[in-house]
């Protein structure tokens, strides 16, 4: 079980963020803040990438204002992130591309819940009172000791 100063590391962030571009960089910073205190932690570059995903696709692909929540939770077994939004609608390529051309590789966008299938160790979605959350996980990792 992952330690600091004798004590297990179980803890959890719940923040609010604005249903903007903004939100992205904040929730980059939490993650970052969240994991870098940790000795054994997931992968916190990997954490911010899919963070970062999860928190644009939300921005983009809700409508209205209603704020965005971001949870973290770090876990004897790694962390755990959701991103709350108010659409009740599933994630629209979450089980895979949409019928139809191949993404253009130039495009920036269409490749985000891929990249979340393909580097966390679990991820899915549910439905919550004010809409959904997509969340992922990732396994604990010993940080190297310094020499």
């Amino acid at each position: 079980m992952p330690e600091r100063s004798g004590l297990p590391v179980t803890a959890s962030w719940r923040i609010t963020l604005p249903h903007t571009a903004a939100a992205v960089p904040i929730a980059r910073a939490l993650i970052r803040t969240a994991l870098a205190d940790v000795e054994v932690s997931a992968d916190s570059d990997t954490a911010e990438l899919l963070t970062a995903e999860l928190v644009a696709n939300a921005v983009e692909h809700t409508v209205g204002e209603a704020p965005i929540e971001l949870v973290v939770e770090l876990l004897p077994a790694g962390c755990q992130v959701e991103v709350h939004d108010g659409d009740p609608a599933p994630p629209g390529d979450w089980y895979g591309p949409e019928p139809g051309p191949a993404p253009d590789a130039w495009q920036e966008h269409g490749r985000g819940l891929l990249l979340i299938r393909a580097l966390s160790s679990a991820c899915g979605h549910r439905l919550t009172d004010g809409g959904k959350a997509v969340w992922f996980t990732l396994p604990s990792r010993s940080r190297p000791s310094a020499a």
